[in-house]
């Protein structure tokens, strides 16, 4: 069993888009709408500030509220990953998922389901990383199982400080962010 999840390093991301774009193209995402995106946050007082950017995305979290909203079993945990994935065909458009994500990374496409990201699993179930990880200039965005020992994953959190979003929602999310 493996738990994927990302280790985003803030240090390389330069805001490029580079993994915004892949998704859409990987994804076929419709135009306007975006499965993850691009934030820069600026914290601190001149002389001493600091400038962070990185991409954020839906957080495939372990205790995923937008699983235990939805009405009509269509968002689920992906049995032997973790991730958090929707039902197309059974999904009923009633945004109560969109309502319960508190990192507002779901949309309703136009097809008429709730979308996020998938962490490309049509690749991951290949062999491959996500389309993000793979077209990421700078190697900022990092992917794998979170539960293996020693994995490159590991290290870069254990060499770093590193940090989640919105730790005190209390839902488990699994992409890291480094500082």
């Amino acid at each position: 069993m493996a738990r994927y999840g990302m280790v985003i390093d803030t240090h390389r991301c330069v805001g490029c888009h580079s993994c915004v774009i892949s998704c859409f193209m990987e994804n076929s995402v419709p135009e306007g709408y975006k499965r993850d995106w691009i934030v820069e946050v600026v914290s601190g007082e001149f002389p001493n500030f600091r400038s962070e950017i990185r991409s954020e995305r839906c957080n495939h979290c372990d205790n995923p509220p937008c699983v235990f909203v939805c009405p009509c079993g269509a968002s689920y945990v992906e049995e032997g990953t973790g991730t958090v994935l929707v039902h197309n065909e059974k999904c009923t458009g009633c945004k109560a998922c969109i309502a319960a994500c508190p990192y507002d990374a779901r949309f309703i496409n136009p097809a008429g389901f709730a979308d996020k990201c998938t962490f490309c699993d049509h690749r991951v179930k290949d062999g491959l990383l996500p389309g993000c990880a793979t077209t990421c200039p700078t190697k900022a965005i990092n992917f794998g199982d979170l539960d293996q020992p020693g994995s490159h994953l590991h290290k870069l959190m254990h060499d770093r400080s590193v940090k989640s979003l919105k730790p005190s929602a209390g839902t488990g999310p699994n992409v890291y962010y480094l500082l």
